[in-house]
């Protein structure tokens, strides 16, 4: 018994140690295996790098500008005084410059896209630059001369001459980029050549961040810096997905988040600038706005969705199509859209005289409209703008003063041919100053109802109840758009 009892501590043991001997092989096997996937996810970076880094370059550029001297005042000031005519001559007199050159440089990032030599890269970049130069990873230098530029969208094209053996970089489709994807950035940071960064994709779709006037921006934390921008953002796949153009800093140094112009609308101006030297966008004739909450219960909506179109220019695409003040747009070419930027850079990117379908709400019914796509004038984004006035009536919960648009006021705003109450002031801090609304701005409608006259406000005033609540259709320029103010 004793004997049988001391085998099977014997054994006990024994299992027990090859228990932990096969745990300790199976730890080292486990590690081996998550060291064998790091590796290999950090071999793959490696591998895209080195695909990708001979087509990125770095450009130098320089230009030539000029300066008064301080105080507007030049060295002839000196020389040209009386005292000293008297031992030189007047021969002296206005010989000297008033203005001094100066050479101005400055660099940035592109990438070849062709091996006939033709670079994207961004349009600030370049932009009035008298020399442009291109060097390449072997350190090959080429002079590079302009193609085209599109300062909307800050793309820029450019082409060196009698290149031999370029490498090229594959375009991919940004579309398809999701967030959370890894991607990789490649410039020229302050000047230090073919430097590399890794993250992964942020947002997408962004807008409304002020850097340039379509904006649909791919937004990393990738790190870009001073001179990265116009280089390429790399998805795993080794093609470029976007032009690197931006950082958010507060500090001017990176702080984690830059942004990147999407291939595929880069693509689309590359092919005209290459094919024109210039960009020409679709245009509907709409001044457009985002529906939020209180515009939908203003309007008696469901819930907060769509465009709403607060004006139609007069004969343009969308008045000819039928298209009407108040009609909210909700689908383009069956596309749901974001919000009003992302109608207008799909709007913008649409062959002029092609055909698209708008699905719209109007009166609680949807219905399809088919409208042929224009030219955007040259003049698209000008606005006008007035000075303050005194005010004559007063609506004082909202911080908003407003008088009726004499025939002056009119011709001073340049309103002849409309009609509406001129804001004559607004209260620093108040609901109209949150707003956004400005003297000299014109409003049109108060609550749906046309205003022209004192008496008409106060109609449309007594019809916006108790809510502490009114719905503002206001011009400024050659738009007008809808405000709600509200007071609680």
């Amino acid at each position: 018994m004793y004997l049988k009892k001391a085998h099977l501590s014997v054994l006990a043991l024994l299992l027990l140690c090859l228990t932990l001997v096969a745990s300790e092989s199976m730890a080292k096997a486990e590690t081996d295996s998550d060291t064998a996937i790091l590796d290999k996810s950090s071999k793959a970076f490696v591998n895209v790098v080195k695909r990708v880094k001979p087509a990125v370059v770095h450009i130098k550029v320089e230009k030539t500008t000029k300066a008064a001297y301080p105080g507007g005042q030049g060295p002839d000031e000196m020389f040209n005084n009386p005292f000293f005519e008297q031992f030189f001559g007047p021969q002296f007199h206005g010989q000297m410059p008033r203005q001094q050159e100066f050479k101005q440089r400055g660099q940035g990032s592109g990438f070849i896209i062709s091996e006939k030599g033709l670079i994207l890269t961004n349009n600030h970049v370049v932009e009035d630059a008298d020399v442009i130069k291109v060097i390449l990873s072997d350190n090959r230098e080429f002079v590079a001369k302009v193609v085209g530029t599109d300062p909307q969208s800050d793309v820029a094209l450019l082409k060196i001459d009698d290149p031999e053996n370029l490498p090229v970089l594959p375009l991919g489709d940004s579309s398809a980029l999701e967030v959370g994807e890894w991607v990789i950035a490649i410039g020229n940071p302050f000047g230090l050549d073919q430097t590399v960064t890794v993250g992964v994709v942020s947002a997408t779709g962004r807008s409304s961040v002020g850097i340039s006037e379509y904006e649909n921006y791919i937004q990393t934390d990738a790190a870009i810096n001073p001179g990265n921008s116009g280089g390429p953002l790399i998805n795993a796949h080794g093609e470029a997905v976007g032009i690197n153009t931006a950082l958010f800093s507060r500090t001017g140094g990176y702080m984690g988040i830059g942004f990147a112009i999407p291939i595929n609308m880069a693509k689309s101006i590359e092919d005209q600038l290459q094919k024109k030297g210039k960009v020409t966008r679709g245009w509907l004739g709409v001044a457009i706005q985002n529906v939020d909450k209180d515009l939908a219960e203003s309007f008696g909506l469901q819930k907060a969705e769509g465009i709403l179109v607060s004006e139609v220019t007069k004969d343009s695409p969308a008045s000819g199509a039928g298209l009407q003040r108040d009609d909210i747009i909700l689908r383009l070419n069956d596309t749901v859209l974001k919000d009003s930027s992302d109608l207008r850079n799909r709007v913008a990117l649409l062959p002029v005289d092609s055909k698209a379908t708008l699905d719209i709400l109007r009166d609680g019914r949807e219905k399809k409209v088919q409208v042929t796509i224009g030219e955007q004038p040259s003049n698209f984004s000008s606005v006008a703008t007035g000075k303050a006035l005194k005010g004559k009536e007063t609506l004082d919960k909202y911080g908003l003063t407003m008088q009726e648009l004499t025939p002056e006021l009119a011709d001073k705003f340049e309103y002849k041919s409309k009609s509406g109450l001129i804001i004559s002031d607004v209260q620093s801090g108040s609901p109209a100053d949150f707003a956004g609304l400005k003297p000299g701005y014109l409003v049109e409608e108060v609550n749906k109802v046309k205003v022209q006259s004192l008496n008409d406000l106060k109609k449309a005033l007594g019809q916006g109840g108790t809510s502490g609540k009114i719905l503002l259709r206001v011009r400024f320029g050659d738009y007008s758009t809808y405000v709600v103010l509200m007071t609680k």
